[in-house]
């Protein structure tokens, strides 16, 4: 799990692509349906990083075993603090395979949506293109 939050705080995208397993499963916090696989995902997580202003993670918790962490933030979009929680499962070969993101409060939520909205042409393009 040290691997994806080190490959997030100094921003190395292709370290943060390669934790994810290939049927990654991602929820997002402002969308119904999930995306299945690695590529979406990474292209997500890419676009979350453009929208974030000052990303930090600030508490990690483990569940027994090491398979179930998560990892508690804080940013900013524009003048709106967001706090969230990434909630990463690890499959048999230390990948994560289940990847859910929870995020508060409600102006939090609503100017992520808004953001990622803005970027979702540009995360399909790189879904596609790698």
């Amino acid at each position: 799990m040290i691997d994806f939050r080190v490959a997030v705080e100094v921003g190395d995208l292709d370290a943060v692509a390669a934790t994810l397993a290939d049927d990654v499963v991602f929820c997002s916090p402002v969308a119904f349906k999930p995306y299945v696989g690695k590529a979406i995902t990474a292209a997500i997580l890419r676009g979350v990083l453009r929208v974030f202003e000052d990303f930090r993670y600030v508490r990690e918790l483990s569940g027994e075993g090491g398979r179930d962490h998560a990892l508690v933030f804080q940013a900013r979009i524009g003048d709106v603090t967001v706090e969230g929680c990434d909630f990463l499962h690890l499959n048999a070969s230390g990948l994560i395979d289940e990847f859910t993101v929870m995020v508060r409060p409600l102006s939090a939520a609503q100017a992520l949506a808004a953001a990622m909205a803005a970027e979702f042409a540009q995360i399909q393009r790189e879904a596609i293109t790698g």
